[in-house]
């Protein structure tokens, strides 16, 4: 177990330091009072690894907090790309603005104030890159609305999909947390068998699912041996 901590630390301290005020964010997130999750920093560096291969347009956040991810974003998009990130918390959404406008992406950065559900459902589609850290046991029921919004060639990254070593393990699952854990096994099966979607889980942070939606021909193609 110690080797394992080691190696962590030893990961973490090949991390690159981030900008002033996304220091002085997770520093304020990491304080006992405050409830505002923010990203691992081993997934914000595989979320920067991946924007930096796909280069999209148009990026959509499911769960903004405080803005942290994504200011992280916006800043490595090409030139006129956009995030659009939506919040259900009112106080998170209000410091979301504040941050992102300190970090000078107002003109980048679009804030939905409301319930995902509900906002992923009167957004026009045509996104290349979708990143979902919100309520986990909700994940399932965002999904069709996340297919619709995503264009075909497009990654969804699915957030803490590990639970905190819940869901792959029944040993582990905290009797409060049974249902949460239930519903993103269902999410999990649900992204890895969608013939829409080519999937792969990976042990970074809390778990990240990495989806993507194929395109036309992937989906013939497919299609047509499974016939034969």
């Amino acid at each position: 177990m110690q080797s394992v901590e080691n190696e962590r630390e030893y990961l973490a301290s090949l991390l690159p330091e981030r900008s002033a005020l996304l220091r002085e964010m997770r520093a304020a997130a990491a304080l006992p009072e405050s409830y505002a999750p923010i990203v691992a920093p081993e997934t914000e560096q595989l979320l920067v690894t991946l924007l930096c291969l796909t280069r999209p347009k148009r990026v959509l956040e499911v769960g903004a907090a405080v803005g942290y991810s994504a200011i992280l974003m916006a800043e490595r998009l090409p030139e006129g790309g956009s995030v659009v990130t939506i919040e259900r918390y009112k106080k998170h959404a209000d410091m979301a603005v504040d941050n992102i406008f300190r970090a000078g992406l107002e003109g980048k950065i679009k804030v939905i104030f409301g319930e995902a559900a509900e906002a992923l459902s009167w957004l026009d589609s045509g996104f290349d890159f979708i990143f979902l850290d919100a309520a986990k046991g909700q994940y399932i029921e965002f999904l069709p609305e996340l297919l619709r919004l995503l264009n075909p060639g497009g990654l969804l990254v699915s957030d803490n999909i590990l639970f905190h070593g819940m869901t792959g393990d029944d040993k582990n699952v905290q009797r409060r947390k049974i249902t949460i854990v239930k519903r993103l096994r269902m999410y999990l099966e649900a992204i890895t068998r969608h013939p829409l979607l080519t999937t792969s889980i990976l042990p970074v942070g809390d778990g990240v699912a990495l989806s993507v939606k194929k395109r036309e021909e992937e989906s013939a193609r497919n299609a047509n041996e499974q016939k034969d």
